[in-house]
């Protein structure tokens, strides 16, 4: 029987999996090499080695609603798109409603994991910690929990720059970026047109000369907010949305590139420019990927497939003879990473405890392989890309908490609505099966509420409506649903229509 298992970081993976491993009857223990948790979110005024750091102007590109934890609904006051801030704030309420920092030994530092002696049997593993004092322990468990993220390694390819050698001016990358602070009234370019480019473009451009944003493919810019004020991930990432885009992948992203052209806007301090071919005299920032790393895990275990590490559903080793160390938030999904985390954490526990069985190691590596060629779309530069509704379809069935539309439809209407047509969030995972939570579909049915509430910033006394507002706000939102629904499939008989009649 598995019991004691070691967490390795407090971010929100490494928080979420705390909580996992007690919701199975586990006794976890997190090593946490900083003095608080937050991870990534957790803001630094210098950067710390080996630790992912933000900058001050930071808001989430997801929305608060489809970030959230499958039982915690975040606070109805909460800006949609929060700022980092926020974050914090939402996990540390996480943290202290389900008592996990008791299970945290902050400014511990895991520097080895390697198996017992006797692994096959037990699939026990010794862990090796240091103190902030210096003061080394081993300990062994049965069971680990690798949950340090992607952004603590910056990678910088100077070599592929000609020129840099004799640049003058300033340059770094977009992981020591603070703020705008200094950069003002000079020429900077920014390398690389991910989330933090475009951000960091654009927090420049208020101060700087002029601002250049060099990127050596295309890209399409979206941003946070869609129709109405509201965040974009919330109207556009319903599972009918999803099922359509399957069905239809031409068409769809055809309809989205006419949406997308005419909302591109940016300063008039800032130029796209193709990629930088040599340097002579401007401040740079590298906005470019981060080199992963496990600097204490036995190098048996970071064998690679392509571009990515041989993880089976970017969790376990499928070389182990026991499923015994997953690898949690390790991941990079099209939305909020929270809820993948969490699902990764719910499916490991559930293996640890021998209530949930992998496939062979052959299997598994077929597996890997199939995913990393079509369902993960990995390539260099993405090669921890998920889609997040379809991943989190994968886990949930081998959880067995994936929600029955079908059955939902016949059961409870009201609801099935919401689950297809609404936003996909989190709380679906949490309606049926391990872990059911009385408040999952309270949750769903009120989840439009807490996106308006950020919108009332003003105090208006209104009669008292006939009905519930949430009930008024589901009606309203069914019959949008419905409308756009009826429209996409206008769209798409026409399009019918004209193929067969050209057949």
């Amino acid at each position: 029987m598995f019991q004691r298992v070691a967490v390795i970081g407090a971010g929100p993976s490494g928080v979420t999996s705390i909580k996992g491993c007690l919701d199975e009857g586990l006794e976890p223990t997190c090593f946490e090499s900083s003095d608080d948790i937050g991870g990534l979110w957790r803001f630094k005024e210098k950067p710390e080695p080996g630790r992912a750091n933000i900058y001050k102007s930071v808001i989430i590109n997801s929305s608060k609603e489809m970030m959230s934890f499958s039982d915690f609904p975040p606070p109805a006051d909460l800006s949609n798109n929060m700022h980092h801030s926020e974050v914090l704030l939402h996990l540390r309420l996480y943290a202290q409603t389900f008592n996990l920092l008791p299970h945290i030994r902050f400014q511990t530092t895991v520097i080895s994991v390697r198996q017992t002696t006797n692994f096959e049997v037990p699939g026990q593993w010794e862990v090796e910690t240091e103190s902030r004092e210096g003061q080394r322990e081993t300990r062994v468990f049965d069971a680990v929990m690798v949950c340090t993220g992607h952004f603590t390694q910056p990678h910088l390819p100077l070599r592929d720059f000609p020129g840099i050698e004799s640049f003058r001016a300033k340059y770094f990358h977009s992981w020591e970026y603070c703020s705008a602070e200094g950069l003002e009234g000079k020429r900077v370019v920014v390398i690389g047109i991910g989330n933090s480019g475009g951000d960091i473009a654009v927090d420049v451009s208020r101060v700087a000369e002029k601002v250049y944003l060099s990127t050596r493919s295309g890209a399409w810019v979206v941003g946070r907010v869609g129709p109405g004020g509201l965040p974009l991930d919330v109207v556009g990432s319903s599972r009918m949305d999803a099922l359509i885009r399957k069905l239809f992948p031409s068409w769809t992203n055809t309809m989205l590139e006419k949406k997308l052209n005419p909302q591109t806007i940016w300063p008039e301090t800032e130029t796209w420019v193709k990629a930088w071919s040599n340097f002579c005299g401007s401040t740079v920032v590298w906005s470019l990927v981060f080199a992963y790393s496990f600097p204490f895990l036995p190098s048996a275990l970071q064998a690679k497939c392509g571009y990515r590490l041989q993880l089976y559903k970017h969790v376990f080793p499928p070389a182990l003879t026991s499923p015994t160390l997953a690898v949690v938030g390790f991941i990079h999904g099209f939305g909020a990473i929270n809820p993948l985390a969490e699902m990764q954490a719910c499916w490991a526990t559930r293996v640890f405890k021998g209530l949930t069985a992998l496939l062979t190691e052959e299997n598994m590596m077929k597996e890997i392989e199939k995913d990393t060629a079509t369902m993960f779309a990995c390539s260099e530069r993405n090669p921890l890309q998920v889609h997040d509704i379809p991943y989190m379809d994968s886990l949930s069935e081998e959880v067995g908490v994936r929600p029955n539309i079908p059955w939902l439809f016949f059961k409870d209407p009201t609801l099935a609505l919401q689950v297809f047509l609404g936003p996909c969030t989190p709380y679906q995972y949490h309606l049926t099966g391990p872990g059911k939570w009385a408040g999952a579909r309270q949750a769903i049915l009120t989840q439009w509420d807490r996106v308006f509430q950020p919108f009332k910033t003003r105090v208006v006394t209104e009669p008292k409506p006939d009905i519930k507002h949430s009930s008024k706000l589901s009606i309203i939102m069914f019959l949008s649903g419905a409308a756009l629904f009826r429209m996409q499939i206008t769209h798409l008989l026409k399009k019918l229509s004209i193929f067969i009649g050209r057949s």
